[in-house]
């Protein structure tokens, strides 16, 4: 797990930022190219995504802010 740590180290939050966004910039080029995706994404109440996010967001938020 020490090898895996020691890079990470090294980015600071313009990097972490830039990881997140190409994230974001793959997910939109999937659902565009892959119809599939796209209709499973319009099919999906949008609550789920919102709830999704806020159950992956809640552990650095309260890692950042509360600790």
């Amino acid at each position: 797990m020490k090898d895996f740590n020691k890079p990470i180290k090294k980015l600071n939050g313009w990097d972490v930022g830039l990881i997140k966004l190409s994230v974001a910039a793959l997910v939109l080029f999937i659902i565009t190219i892959w119809p599939a995706a796209m209709d499973w994404v319009h099919s999906v109440n949008p609550w789920y995504f919102l709830i999704a996010m806020a159950i992956l967001g809640a552990r650095p938020f309260y890692k950042y802010w509360v600790k």
